[in-house]
């Protein structure tokens, strides 16, 4: 009912404007609206007011929908690796063969279990914009639109602006990704589009939010790059703007601007499994994010493992895990602060969409798995692509001594003992060759035929071929290198998590938010 009253007053609301904003919304990427956009306040359900928590804490992994929550446990699960929380129970002798089974991640342990439908107004396999929108507001609008109807032309308030004006609580936006992209952003942006980024950073600054961190920022003095620096013009605002981690360890309080000190591909946080023990983590940011916002009248911190999300678009399975796990280690340090209130802390763990189409299972196994082997990889694509495969481009380094990087870097090889499942088939071999002549003297991917396309995406060939093998040879697969239609699991723990359980819409995610804490 809620969500229906809500459309219904947005299509009013904004049925002046529908026919001119819709054609310039829909033809024109990146459009702005003519005139400023009236903000929609959300209208609230006539129910019992719940109870309320003092500090939320919202989790989103990007792309992350159960298959990889359950591949990042089961990949713990086949390593005996007792350091992630609680092992399943072996299954019972009158089922035939016991396992040990999969670890439980920490969220995989919350009392609360629901899941959230994530299609949008215009597709089944929505975007992150329009999803994080759903999320942080209670609306559906278009992939690609940020916290704005359909039309462009009206905007909605988010959870993060209505705790930080109605209530007063300081707000944190942490993701392991670019902070004007589209999820983060959905908690503090109005746009029509999504590649608006230096838009996006201007409304970062205004926003007046307490704590920023994660990757840096997209474009950062505009498209053509004659603007004014968004690092300059937050620094004016009364941002700290921190790109150290020395610098980082020592700020206690905002509002502040944290940027990665190593920052990798596109600007983003590294890969968790590129990740060194020198490298501040997501749980780090996570740590830094509550000294910064604890006070006594409460916060609202969103994290978003961003790099899930990518990693699945390349098909990199490993990468997929450790990011996954490395959302968990950042949940681990709510879970502490929540020990320590435990009757006034909410977190929530869930996911925008699904990305990949990830499957555990593969023809090429049958019923059985190895995800062990994919312990093998020690790096993701893309430091590989950076490292390797461009230096392999300008010498045109000979396909054996790729090799020779290969079997270093992700243990496939050509030869070894009877049994060793890490060995080359012929068939992967001239795959693994075909990708590498594609690489090394192929057509640009903008210019791949239908069957290119299939087999490498946009990604590189050589490297996305790599993490096929080596993924199939583990067990598992992935579908596509786009969004998919997926459910994702909403988990929850502290005060009134029950809120959580069921099956609804993920608008509903605000609805039951917004219920308790009051806002309007």
């Amino acid at each position: 009912m809620h969500s229906t009253i809500k459309r219904i007053m947005a299509l009013t609301l904004s049925a002046s404007a529908l026919v001119a904003g819709f054609a310039g919304c829909a033809t024109a990427e990146g459009a702005e609206p003519e005139s400023e956009a009236p903000v929609i306040e959300s209208v609230q359900p006539e129910t019992p007011a719940a109870k309320s928590p003092k500090y939320v804490f919202l989790f989103i992994g990007d792309g992350m929908s159960y298959p990889q929550i359950q591949s990042a446990a089961d990949y713990l699960g086949a390593l005996g690796d007792e350091d992630y929380f609680l092992a399943q129970p072996s299954l019972d002798d009158n089922q035939g063969a016991v396992i040990d089974g999969p670890e439980y991640l920490n969220f995989m342990n919350f009392p609360a279990a629901g899941s959230a439908v994530t299609y949008d107004s215009n597709s089944f396999c929505p975007d992150s914009a329009s999803t994080a929108t759903s999320i942080s507001t209670g609306y559906k609008t278009y992939s690609g639109t940020i916290n704005m109807d359909e039309t462009g032309s009206v905007a909605y308030e988010t959870i993060a602006e209505q705790l930080h004006e109605q209530k007063g609580w300081e707000i944190g936006v942490i993701s392991s990704v670019n902070l004007n992209h589209a999820t983060p952003a959905a908690f503090y942006a109005h746009q029509a589009s999504r590649n608006n980024y230096y838009e996006i950073g201007l409304e970062l600054i205004d926003s007046g939010f307490e704590y920023f961190a994660g990757g840096g920022l997209l474009k950062p003095t505009g498209s053509d790059g004659d603007k004014t620096d968004l690092y300059e013009l937050a620094g004016d605002a009364g941002y700290t703007v921190v790109k150290t981690q020395a610098e980082a360890e020592a700020v206690t309080d905002g509002p502040v601007i944290l940027i990665d000190e190593h920052l990798a591909d596109s600007d983003a946080m590294a890969y968790e499994l590129d990740r060194t023990d020198d490298m501040w983590s997501l749980a780090d940011y996570v740590e830094k994010g509550i000294e910064v916002l604890d006070n006594d009248t409460g916060f609202f911190m969103m994290c978003e493992g961003g790099k899930i999300d990518w990693a699945c678009h390349a098909n990199d399975a490993a990468s997929t895990i450790h990011d996954t796990i490395a959302l968990a280690d950042a949940v681990g340090v709510a879970l502490d602060f929540a020990a320590e209130h435990p009757d006034e802390t909410l977190i929530i763990v869930t996911g925008d969409h699904e990305t990949g189409g990830l499957t555990i299972g593969f023809a090429g196994t049958d019923y059985d798995t190895y995800l062990t082997l994919l312990e093998s990889q020690k790096i993701s694509f893309a430091k590989y692509d950076s490292d390797y495969v461009a230096a392999y481009k300008e010498n045109k380094t000979p396909f054996e001594d790729v090799l020779k990087d290969v079997e270093e870097l992700f243990g496939l090889k050509t030869e070894g003992e009877e049994g060793d499942k890490l060995v080359l088939t012929g068939y992967e071999l001239s795959q693994l060759r075909a990708a590498y002549e594609k690489s090394i003297n192929g057509t640009a991917a903008s210019e791949y035929e239908q069957e290119e396309y299939v087999l490498y995406g946009t990604y590189e060939p050589l490297s996305v071929t790599i993490t096929h093998i080596i993924n199939n040879k583990s067990g598992v697969s992935f579908t596509s290198y786009s969004h998919t239609g997926l459910p994702v699991a909403v988990l929850a723990n502290g005060v009134n998590a029950d809120a959580f359980n069921g099956y609804y819409d993920n608008t509903e995610i605000y609805d039951k938010l917004a219920d308790m804490l009051d806002v309007a």
